[in-house]
Formats: structure tokens, C-alpha cells, sequence
């Protein structure tokens, strides 16, 4: 149904962020790196959709 799939997507987005930031805790890689490496094409489309999501940048939870 489209509501499972939309739910599906969201999960996945979810899920990649998620790994994102054990990438970001856990390792000095750049984050254009693990952007690609979870999925995203665009650098920029991952910092907003980490934004979206975490409530700040990449960066700004790296530091943290």
C-alpha cells in the first residue's frame, strides 16, 4: 500500500541517519564520505535530511 511504502522510506531514511551518526562519533572520515556511504549522492541533500531529522548539522553533532 502507499502508506507502507511511505513508511518503509521513512524508516530507511531514518535507519541511514542513524548510522551516520555512529560514523560521526566514531570516526575522523569526512562527512562528504559517510554521506556516500549511507546512501547519499549530495553531500548537501544529507546535511539537510540530518538536519531535518537530528535537529542540527553534521558538523554541529560531531562536535558535540
Amino acid at each position: 500500500s502507499a502508506a507502507s511504502d511511505v513508511y518503509k522510506r521513512q524508516y530507511m531514511r531514518r535507519y541511514r541517519i542513524h548510522m551516520a551518526c555512529e560514523r560521526l562519533k566514531n570516526t575522523k572520515d569526512a562527512i562528504a564520505d559517510i554521506a556516500e556511504e549511507v546512501g547519499y549522492e549530495s553531500p548537501s541533500r544529507f546535511s539537510a535530511a540530518f538536519k531535518r531529522i537530528v535537529g542540527m548539522k553534521p558538523s554541529e553533532y560531531r562536535k558535540q
